[in-house]
């Protein structure tokens, strides 16, 4: 009886402990953050020093690093990305553009770039992304600095802002993989 009852047991607790189910990873990537503009009116004196990117499970997600406290955005969806400055449109590839302005300069006071970029069409690389497909540079201009950044579709993301490292900070973006 007891060699019976281990082994009920033992099955019983390898279902208990057996790997999540289709359905489980889709709930856990279930979003409410909608598409609709996000917008942060406060500007900051500090300066953009990076932009980087990067993958999560449910969502691709892109960084700016500012050199002090930054809080200012407006991120929204665009039928074309223009650059600040001159207006003219900035070529993206994927399916749905995100026009994201940091409201922090690039350069300082002297003119001189804090945020040295290799290129302007391909700020970051998001090859094998699922959800991103290009960031592009879309200028720096009175304490703005704009990207556009090009998607698969046009799905939720939200919009926030982390202290640190030190005394700097980061306006983040992420864009779901999904609905």
């Amino acid at each position: 009886m007891w060699k019976r009852l281990g082994a009920l047991l033992l099955a019983v607790s390898t279902v208990a402990v057996a790997a999540p189910t289709a359905l489980d990873a889709a709930s856990s990537c279930a979003v409410t953050w909608g598409s609709l503009a996000k917008v942060d009116q406060h500007a900051s004196l500090a300066h953009l020093t990076n932009i980087r990117a990067g993958q999560q499970a449910c969502y691709d997600r892109l960084v700016f690093d500012i050199d002090g406290p930054a809080r200012g955005y407006a991120v929204r969806y665009v039928p074309r990305v223009t650059t600040i400055a001159s207006g003219r449109t900035v070529a993206l590839r994927g399916g749905a553009f995100l026009e994201v302005t940091v409201r922090v300069p690039a350069q300082d006071l002297a003119g001189r770039s804090t945020y040295p970029r290799a290129g302007s069409t391909e700020l970051v690389n998001v090859a094998g992304f699922r959800t991103f497909r290009q960031v592009s540079w879309a200028g720096s201009f009175e304490g703005l600095t704009s990207v556009g950044l090009g998607v698969r579709a046009r799905l939720p993301f939200r919009v926030f802002v982390l202290s640190g490292p030190g005394s700097g900070s980061r306006i983040v973006v992420d864009v779901a993989h999904t609905w």
